[in-house]
């Protein structure tokens, strides 16, 4: 065999084992992961993708939630949008929840994390103290706050004893003062986890830049605008979109508090589709309401996403 013959047959083999390593590292890099992923995919199509495609065919039929449905088209979609006033009250409900949301609880996790990111000395016991709420159960929290405001024997009754009045009222049998009430709840167990949240984003700034600040003659508000706000703008966008998100899904709290109630002034979309898949038997109708909903929950996840 010649020298030319040797070398163009070890060349032959050199490029067969670049393609055949190429062809491997596809594989390793390319397909291998997505097999890893493959079984969590096809769980999350199950559980996810074909209930929604369920519900959205629902929607379009009266169907009681048991045997046949018979299918109406549109029918749900106008008579929720033209003739459900209790829709009309309950999104108008959720849109009073979420911004109610979106600037009380907001404010003081950012006031209270700006208090206690300087403080060194016991301030794990000031961050658990604020974050124990969150961790209780819906049901224990509004049974110590419906407690607490009953009119005849909770803390405003014990105030009025001692000549404090206006306090002892039914904050949550009133139809004026119900929604607030129940939001006060949910942000008393919501805000300490705002603060842990945005404590943990100040505490990640490079106190440099505060150093810098101080220099240049910054007071402490100048330092929380131009320093601490632009340092934890993503955690704060983060968290505005979810509270938007969870704002139009909330339930339990309501729920577990006046079902909706008085007079459906505390009513909302969830525990409207509750009533109606469950109590009224119309679930093509819940199906409906709870599309809309996701809708509007992809709504404000395009706005945050796209702007």
């Amino acid at each position: 065999m010649s020298i030319a013959q040797t070398g163009g047959a070890g060349l032959g083999r050199l490029r067969q084992g670049q393609r055949v390593h190429r062809r491997q590292r596809v594989v390793r890099k390319k397909i291998v992961p997505w097999l890893f992923a493959l079984p969590t995919l096809a769980i999350n199509l199950i559980v996810i993708l074909g209930p929604s495609i369920s519900a959205g065919y629902y929607s379009l039929t009266d169907w009681s939630g048991v045997g046949a449905a018979e299918f109406v088209g549109l029918d749900n979609y106008r008579r929720l949008f033209t003739e459900d006033r209790s829709f009309h009250r309950a999104f108008f409900n959720n849109v009073l929840y979420l911004a109610i949301f979106l600037t009380l609880p907001m404010i003081m996790a950012l006031v209270a994390a700006s208090l206690l990111a300087p403080i060194r000395r016991a301030s794990m016991v000031y961050r658990v103290g604020l974050f124990i709420p969150y961790v209780l159960p819906s049901v224990i929290t509004v049974f110590i706050w419906t407690s607490l405001m009953d009119p005849g024997r909770g803390l405003g009754a014990q105030l009025a004893r001692i000549g404090i009045p206006w306090l002892d009222q039914p904050f949550l049998g009133r139809t004026s003062t119900v929604l607030p009430s129940i939001a006060f709840i949910d942000n008393w167990h919501w805000w300490g986890f705002l603060m842990v949240l945005f404590l943990a984003g100040m505490q990640g700034i490079p106190a440099d830049l505060y150093e810098a600040a101080r220099i240049d003659g910054a007071s402490r508000w100048q330092e929380f605008r131009d320093v601490t706000l632009p340092g934890i703008r993503p955690t704060i966008v983060f968290m505005i979109l979810m509270t938007s998100i969870w704002s139009f899904l909330v339930f339990d709290y309501i729920w577990i508090t006046t079902q909706g109630g008085p007079a459906g002034a505390s009513e909302v979309l969830a525990t409207l589709v509750f009533k109606a898949a469950f109590n009224n038997f119309e679930a093509g109708y819940a199906a409906a309401i709870g599309l809309v909903m996701s809708l509007l929950a992809g709504i404000i996840i395009s706005v945050f996403v796209f702007l």
